[in-house]
């Protein structure tokens, strides 16, 4: 089961009660399309709903998805939330709704459509359009209300009956408190039965109030209740009992914490929520002890920590009842643009430090941050004069947009050119990336329009840059237009604007382009500018260009017939787009590697790996992109192994390489070749260039010396060296040097 994000309530904590619902919407998913549990706020909609996704689990072979959509406040970003629960839908050029609905066409599925009441006609118009298009489907549905479709059918989630709500109750006391009078079923007294019955029988309420146990007895509890629901139901009542344990800081934090979308950890927490009564120092006191209150619940985006890093998350109707705290308390305004101000410093960031070994890094976080960037931008968007800021986020993430969420970035872009028309550097900036995500998603037109005007910005204000990078855009457009020579030119003034004003990213970009061009044609200087571009690469550490300056000297080397060099440059450039999920330089390193085998007439292998290659560009919704001048050898390739196998056997090998999951294909290209294929100069999995660092590492020379020896930078070395610890399964430098000593002497 594949969740889209953290969903509501505890997570890990047992499951109490519930059987017949469970059975029944079972049941249900077994003949309607549409089942929708509804209930008022805490009383288990979520929990209830993804324990029954994993109960039917084997009933879809198509998968079950899971799509959060708590975190969401724009419904135009409706399809692009439920895309990012799928495995490729992201990643397409095409419509978000058309690529979700592609993305599910693989056997019967279901998709789990979690707090949708915010959302409910854009949330209905969806799901509608989904079971027409796929009648496989079915979709299980949480919120307060009905979606109102035909052959909806509504479970109608009633709170827990009072032996379940005791049960629960002491199920989570236990937890917390285990020597209280609760710990156990039989154990529990009056207090905690008439505690449940205060409280309604709501889940969220009951597990909120067991955690108190650890502070206070039940008895004080109970009275502690009674005075607040005197005046108000449940939950609301629970949550200012609750929000009045809690110390002064506490408070403030909870309000204002309320203002993320997604997760939030440590870091995040004390950029945006400290100030004003909350010490910086205080924050992670705070914050543990929010969490020890259930109103934080630890979490990651899958289950896991990050880089040693703790995220939390709150639920749904706890962060709503922050958000109204926040509203009455005047600083909305003011943290609302303390949240845009931290994101925005993420962005930059990630812009700034695009390092081989820490591109991975950004990647990741970027993907983990996304509700809360979506929050960042739509709130700039609402008003010209956060609009400027808003645009230079939205071009920030770039290379965020075209290699996860293509057709949501087109969106931004759309909106961020629009609120933004002042004629300054960060329109220019945004016109020249905005365009490079139309040549993505197909629209050649307004990426034109884009360069012309960034061009003429560029001209009046003197921004060379701007100017290197519309010339790369005009040449890609060109090549992508079928003029590989004009876009050669575009290629070439970006390599000297770029080179003139000391641009390194700009100056690799431009140069590993040129180099495969060139490299296609069979032109010998293809490898020295590949060649450069690997050395600047190295001397900054840079590894997105560095993967397609690989590619180049891997197809430069395999039109000279160095099968060898053309294997190992090869397999280097595809373990750095898997490395980045970079799914352009992906596809294109699968074709190449599926060139490689019909050369050694292993057509069931170049077959497979044509399948795998197959399988990407249709989750993109594009062959080739920008490469497209590479065709006619795909072409070859194609006609070469159905000749070799047969046309059905060719078909077989295809479609079974089309079913691999993209790891499986990145393992199956760089594993079990003919033994002459590998190339000289490794030992074991390592790459050259990795097998040279180890030996150099088993001299004993550290990171800084072994940078000096190979002219290349600390970090680019420390990140080699991380590359063949995972590889060799080791932890320490030592293990590195006894495994490179032990191989060279034997």
């Amino acid at each position: 089961m594949t969740a889209g994000g953290p969903a509501g309530g505890a997570g890990g904590t047992s499951f109490v009660g519930r059987g017949p619902e469970l059975a029944g919407i079972g049941r249900l998913l077994g003949t309607a399309r549409v089942v929708t549990v509804v209930g008022m706020g805490g009383v288990g909609k979520t929990r209830l709903a993804l324990r029954a996704a994993e109960e039917v689990v084997g009933s879809f072979p198509g998968g079950v998805r899971v799509a959060e959509l708590a975190p969401l406040e724009d419904p135009a970003l409706l399809a692009h939330a439920v895309g990012d629960a799928l495995p490729v839908a992201g990643h397409s050029a095409r419509p978000a709704l058309e690529a979700v609905i592609d993305g599910l066409r693989g056997g019967p599925a279901l998709v789990v459509l979690d707090n949708c009441e915010h959302l409910l006609p854009g949330c209905a118009s969806f799901v509608d359009t989904l079971v027409r298009a796929l009648p496989e489907l079915r979709v299980l549905v949480t919120g307060r209300r009905p979606l109102g479709l035909p052959g909806e059918r509504v479970v109608e989630l009633a709170p827990l009956p009072e032996p379940d709500a005791v049960r629960l109750f002491a199920d989570r006391a236990a937890a917390v408190a285990p020597g209280s009078e609760t710990a156990g079923f039989e154990g529990a007294g009056f207090e905690t039965a008439e505690i449940c019955r205060r409280l309604g029988g709501l889940p969220l309420a009951i597990e909120l109030t067991a955690v108190r146990l650890r502070d206070l007895p039940a008895r004080q509890a109970l009275r502690g209740l009674d005075d607040r629901l005197r005046h108000r139901g449940v939950p609301r009542a629970l949550f200012e009992w609750i929000h009045d344990l809690c110390t002064p800081g506490e408070r403030l934090l909870w309000r204002r914490v309320s203002v993320f979308s997604g997760g939030v950890d440590l870091e995040a927490a004390e950029h945006v929520c400290a100030g004003d009564g909350v010490a910086r120092e205080d924050v992670p006191a705070l914050v543990a002890g929010l969490a020890g209150a259930s109103v934080l619940h630890p979490c990651a985006h899958d289950g896991r920590a990050h880089d040693g890093v703790v995220r939390y998350h709150l639920q749904d109707t706890v962060r709503a009842f922050g958000r109204a705290l926040l509203a009455a308390s005047g600083e909305e305004a003011a943290l609302r643009r303390r949240h845009r101000d931290y994101y925005r410093r993420i962005t930059s960031r990630a812009w700034a430090e695009p390092s081989g070994a820490a591109q991975r890094s950004w990647t990741e976080r970027l993907r983990r941050e996304h509700a809360d960037l979506r929050t960042a931008l739509d709130w700039s968007l609402r008003g010209p004069e956060e609009a400027g800021t808003a645009l230079t986020m939205i071009a920030e993430l770039l290379y965020h947009w075209s290699g996860h969420h293509l057709a949501e970035g087109a969106g931004w872009f759309d909106r961020g050119l629009a609120a933004q028309t002042d004629p300054g550097e960060a329109r220019a900036h945004g016109l020249w990336a905005g365009a490079w995500i139309s040549l993505l998603t197909g629209d050649r037109a307004a990426a034109a329009a884009r360069l012309e005007e960034a061009g003429a910005i560029a001209g009046r204000l003197g921004l060379r840059g701007v100017r290197g990078h519309v010339a790369f855009l005009t040449g890609m457009a060109a090549v992508i237009g079928g003029d590989l020579r004009a876009g050669m030119r575009g290629y070439e003034e970006a390599v000297r604007a770029h080179r003139a004003v000391g641009d390194p990213v700009g100056l690799a970009l431009a140069l590993s382009r040129l180099a495969l061009a060139n490299a296609s044609l069979g032109r010998a200087a293809a490898r020295g500018l590949a060649e450069e571009c690997v050395a600047l690469c190295d001397l900054y550490g840079e590894g997105r260009h560095r993967a397609y300056a690989l590619l180049a000297l891997s197809i430069s080397a395999w039109r000279r017939d160095d099968t060898r060099a053309a294997v190992e440059h090869g397999d280097e450039s595809l373990r750095h787009s898997a490395l980045l999920d970079d799914r352009l330089g992906l596809g294109v390193n699968l074709e190449v590697h599926a060139w490689f085998a019909a050369g050694a007439r292993d057509h069931e292998r170049a077959a497979r790996l044509l399948g795998a290659a197959d399988a990407v560009w249709a989750a993109a919704g594009s062959r080739m992109g920008e490469f497209g001048y590479l065709s006619r050898f795909r072409d070859a390739c194609v006609a070469a192994t159905r000749t070799g196998l047969g046309e059905a056997a060719f078909r077989a090998a295809l479609a079974r390489g089309a079913a691999m999951p993209a790891g499986e294909a990145v393992a199956y290209a760089l594993t079990d070749r003919p033994s002459g294929a590998q190339a000289p100069g490794r030992i074991g999995p390592l790459t050259r260039r990795e097998t040279e660092i180890a030996r150099l590492v088993a001299e004993g020379l550290s990171n800084k010396d072994i940078a000096g020896r190979l002219v290349i930078s600390q970090r680019t070395a420390e990140g080699h060296i991380e590359h063949i610890l995972d590889k060799l399964g080791f932890s320490s430098r030592v293990q590195v040097a006894a495994w490179i000593n032990g191989r060279t002497t034997v």
